[in-house]
């Protein structure tokens, strides 16, 4: 067993030790797709969603990956049981269009598409701590509901965040709020759950997808319709979702405070939401 495991196309070890070809597409092109989700008990969290989302992904940029569902998860499940007892894991996985010489053009059939992955443990993000934010343009392309490799706008908004003290950056395209750089992003506003539709301008969560699931399911109305900055800045609570970090209030927005007046429909969906990962992460569950 390592600590952080590392897997490269049917090869496991030490992820600090592994090597990756330099004609793997994902280094010239970010020609690829990923998923990550966290692991209790070594189960990985809502995997039938991700992979759902891997497939949708693989399609719409055409990576003829050809591995069923059954065995991409049975080698994820590999990696897993090869890491360090830890209480929570922390489990990515990346396919790229294949190794070949660099050319922008899709290769030919003969080129396989590779699998890559990674286990490291990971410590959940208490509920209870709002993030602060900063509010940003939005300038990524318009494929944003295809969780590809190409992150570099993502990566500066985040760097931008770090950098004022800050856990996220909300992303605007004019008045449109879409998402942040490496979440979704959600109000609560006079009892009603808003979120942006699942168009191109934002990855479709699989934790905005449970989250707006669990607040039907407690009676809290759903509305999937685009709202501006100005009235998440008036909105009685800011919510920011991720797979890493369930579900967490934000707190303020370029240093002006927002939410914080509905606390208790807040707290009963991070409530449901932690007990929804609990009793899905139980052994015997995968």
């Amino acid at each position: 067993m390592w600590k952080n495991v590392g897997y490269y196309n049917g090869e496991l070890g030490a992820l600090e030790e592994m090597k990756v070809p330099m004609g793997d597409r994902a280094l010239y092109f970010g020609d690829g797709i990923y998923e990550a989700t966290c692991v209790a008990n070594r189960v990985p969290f809502a995997i039938e969603d991700h992979l759902d989302r891997m497939y949708n992904s693989l399609r719409l940029l055409e990576i003829p990956f050809r591995m069923e569902r059954a065995e991409i998860q049975a080698e994820l499940q590999k990696v897993i049981d090869a890491a360090e007892d830890s209480p929570i894991h922390f489990l990515y996985w990346q396919i790229s269009r294949g190794v070949c010489p660099r050319n922008h053009p899709f290769p030919g059939q003969e080129v396989s598409p590779t699998l890559m992955a990674y286990v490291k443990p990971h410590v959940m993000k208490p509920l209870d701590v709002p993030y602060k934010l900063i509010s940003m343009e939005d300038i990524r392309f318009k494929l944003c509901n295809i969780k590809t490799l190409n992150l570099i706008p993502s990566v500066l908004a985040n760097q931008r965040a770090v950098e004022r003290g800050c856990q996220e950056a909300v992303l605007h395209r004019g008045s449109r709020v879409t998402e942040c750089a490496h979440s979704n992003v959600s109000i609560l506003k006079d009892g009603v759950l808003r979120t942006a539709p699942t168009d191109e301008l934002i990855l479709p969560g699989i934790t905005r997808k449970h989250l707006l699931a669990l607040a039907r399911e407690h009676g809290i109305l759903v509305r999937e319709e685009p709202f501006s900055m100005t009235e998440l800045m008036n909105a009685d609570e800011v919510i920011v979702t991720s797979s890493s970090a369930l579900c967490i209030r934000g707190a303020s927005v370029d240093g002006i405070p927002v939410g914080g007046k509905d606390p208790e429909r807040l707290k009963l969906l991070q409530d449901a939401y932690w007990a929804k990962f609990q009793r899905e992460t139980q052994p015997g569950q995968a």
